[in-house]
């Protein structure tokens, strides 16, 4: 029919065992980083850092808002 190729299984089987080494690596070091976000995120969030009801962007709908603020 036709040539048949020769397959070399050896380099197949170093390929995947080369990739599961580096997803070993890389699936709990994003782990990591995305729990370190999480807990910044519920640390901001237990501080308050997001209540700034007199802050710039309320600041400027108020009626008493001044375009020459005081020095």
């Amino acid at each position: 029919l036709g040539d048949v190729a020769v397959v070399d299984y050896g380099l197949a089987e170093l390929i995947k065992a080369k990739v599961m080494e580096i997803l070993s690596i890389l699936i709990p070091a994003s782990l990591l980083l995305g729990g370190c976000g999480l807990a910044a995120f519920v640390w901001a969030m237990k501080t308050k850092q997001f209540d700034d009801p007199s802050g710039d962007a309320n600041r400027i709908l108020m009626k008493d808002w001044d375009d020459h603020p005081k020095p």
